[in-house]
This record gives C-alpha cells, sequence and structure tokens, in this order.
C-alpha cells in the first residue's frame, strides 16, 4: 500500500502502537517511534485516539513519552472531546449527569458544561468508572426514561493490554443503563460520527483524506470506514488471531500488518 498520498493519520494506541505492562507503563511495540518520527518528517499532521477518559489528553501523551514514544499533548484526543464537540453542537442539551473520574466532571466544567446528579438531568455521559452508585444509576435511568439522551465513551468489550483483554467498565455500565431503560446508546468514542468530526477538526483535514491504523476490526477500522479513511489493522492487538472471511465490509481494513512498524515503507 502506498500512503504518500494520505495528509494525515490517527492511530490507536493500546495493542498498536504500545503495550502496557503489569504496572501499566506503556512499551512501543517495534517501529512505532520511527513511524510517528517519518510521518511528522513530511510535514503531515497525526492524532492518536484512545477510548480512554480517566486521564487529560496531555496526561495520556506524557505517559507516552515517559516509555518511549513521542507523543506532543496536543496530539491525543479522548471520547472527551468527542463528547464536549458533541453538546457543544447541541447547545439545548441541558445539564448533564457523569460517571467518571474527577478529572471528566473538571473537563467537562472547564467548557461550560452544566453537571447534574439529579433526575432532572438531560443527558447521561458515562466514561471509565472504578465504581458505581446503585442510587446514582437509578437516578439516572429515571432521567433516561424520561428523556435524557444517553451518551457512551465506549460501548466495546474492552482493550488490548499486555497479558490480554482488558474490559471496558464504562461499557459494562452503558449496557446496564441500556438495558434498564431500553435506550439506545450514543457512541462519542470510537466508533462513531463525534469522533470522525472531531479528529477532522483537529487535523484540519476531510476524512478521506485519512489513514487510520489500529487493531480493532470494530473499533478502529470500523472508525475510519464510517468516515470514508484508508484503514490498516494491526495484528499486535484485540485483532491478531482473528479471521478476516465473513468480516462485514464496514469492518474490513483496506491492508494487514504485523506490527505497525511495517508500515514505514509505505510512507
Amino acid at each position: 500500500m502506498d500512503l504518500r498520498d494520505i495528509r494525515g493519520f490517527v492511530f490507536d494506541v493500546d495493542g498498536s502502537l504500545v503495550h502496557r505492562d503489569a504496572t501499566f507503563r506503556a512499551r512501543p511495540l517495534p517501529g512505532a517511534p520511527e513511524v510517528l518520527k517519518s510521518i511528522r518528517a513530511s510535514g503531515r499532521p497525526l492524532v492518536l485516539f484512545t477510548n480512554g477518559t480517566h486521564l487529560r489528553p496531555e496526561e495520556f501523551a506524557e505517559g507516552l513519552r515517559e516509555g518511549g514514544l513521542p507523543v506532543r499533548d496536543d496530539e491525543v484526543l479522548t471520547p472527551v472531546c468527542s463528547a464536549l464537540g458533541y453538546l457543544s453542537r447541541r447547545r439545548k442539551s441541558g445539564r448533564v449527569m457523569v460517571f467518571g473520574s474527577g478529572t471528566v466532571r473538571e473537563r467537562l466544567l472547564e467548557a461550560g458544561v452544566r453537571l447534574t446528579d439529579g433526575e432532572d438531568a438531560e443527558v447521561v455521559f458515562v466514561t471509565h468508572v472504578n465504581e458505581v452508585d446503585f442510587e446514582a444509576l437509578e437516578r439516572a435511568a429515571r432521567a433516561i426514561t424520561r428523556g435524557a439522551r444517553l451518551l457512551t465513551a465506549n460501548y466495546g468489550p474492552g482493550y488490548w493490554g499486555s497479558d490480554g483483554m482488558i474490559f471496558s467498565r464504562g461499557a459494562m455500565l452503558t449496557a446496564a443503563l441500556a438495558k434498564a431503560t431500553g435506550a439506545r446508546p450514543v457512541i462519542v468514542g470510537k466508533p462513531s460520527r463525534p469522533a470522525v468530526r472531531a479528529i477532522c477538526d483537529r487535523l484540519g483535514l476531510d476524512s478521506t483524506e485519512i489513514a487510520v491504523i489500529g487493531d480493532d476490526l470494530d473499533m478502529d477500522i470500523a472508525l475510519g470506514r464510517m468516515g470514508g479513511s484508508r484503514t490498516i489493522l494491526v495484528r499486535s492487538g484485540i485483532s491478531g488471531a482473528r479471521e478476516l472471511d465473513g468480516v462485514p465490509e464496514r469492518r474490513r481494513p483496506d491492508a494487514v500488518v504485523n506490527v505497525v512498524g511495517e508500515i514505514l515503507e509505505w510512507l
């Protein structure tokens, strides 16, 4: 595959550019630092989109740099970024009830979002959680049954760690609310239209000018196909052993590599 005509790049993080060890320290996969450096040397922009929400983008970037992956603060996007864009485009979204870390709440408040912990919520936004308060969960369910929109950062099963799948607690909580209320969650992380828009806004490009590289057919490749982008599946993560026969067209990658460093010859 020739990527010289591609004007911008989107990378997944865990399982694609890094693996995390038992202490959750990020270890770059073979060729990952060189790929990022080569893209920058060509003058083209790049962004890393992680479905993680427990840290600010700059904190994610700092952790990746400490592990040896050269990433700038402004090169990281999370579902909170795309959620803020989604909410700003819907100025009548109203009060938001958040399930997530203090960091998520702080970022929403800084952006002028009105937060609530009551049944008056007009949006319920679920991100990564460590604990669940069932009384709060019931208040959220009542708000949703009264018309509040259910937003989730992530509705996939999880992401790839050094020892295999790390399950998404946010997706588990979203599933519980969806089951209890019959609501269909609006995804703002990968794969979703809000995520595509956040990427395009950050890169200053149309999605058809972008290549999306990741290890998850159902998140990364689906994200790229949603925007009409070029897609490359990396076999170093969650889809490593998955057969592509029978994979629907909307999840089928344009190319497959074993590790991200293999795309160097295409840049």
